[in-house]
């Protein structure tokens, strides 16, 4: 008995060891600012084709990654399908990603969902990098995916 109570005892130890670890993993390649995804957009907004300000009181923290909401119907579609909600690539720039694999920061304003996806790009000083992914969106995607993939591996 003994036996069994010490080993459920490593068992769970060690699950909550791995979670942390994969908890700072993400956390560490996450676009966040001060742990906040998005600038503190509506992950859920952009599928009503808009960017939408959340509030810093409709908070959700999924997987050490906080994002903000602009109403509690939004929360609910969120934490009913995080994955589906989260941005791609971690809410880095997507063309930069397809491109170079480079982690680059956003404009949260400039964005695209593609077959339920979201994907933000860098839109500053007149380079706004949507316009160079949707001339060539298939082999970018593609490219980004593979780099995205080394990165968080």
């Amino acid at each position: 008995m003994k036996t069994t109570i010490a080993t459920i005892i490593l068992i769970v130890l060690a699950h909550s060891f791995s979670y942390a670890q994969a908890e700072a993993s993400r956390t560490k390649h996450y676009n966040t600012k001060k742990s906040l995804a998005i600038d503190g957009y509506d992950p859920v907004s952009y599928f009503s084709n808009k960017a939408e300000e959340g509030k810093e009181s409709i908070t959700y923290n999924y997987k050490g990654v906080t994002y903000q909401f602009a109403n509690t119907t939004n929360l609910n579609k969120f934490k009913s399908n995080p994955d589906h909600y989260e941005p791609s690539y971690g809410g880095w720039c997507a063309y930069a990603m397809g491109e170079s694999g480079e982690k680059v920061k956003v404009d949260p304003e400039t964005f695209k969902v593609v077959d339920g996806k979201l994907y933000l790009f860098y839109n500053f000083w007149g380079n706004n990098t949507l316009t160079d992914w949707n001339k060539d969106e298939k082999a970018l995607k593609t490219k980004a995916d593979q780099n995205w993939k080394k990165i968080v591996q």
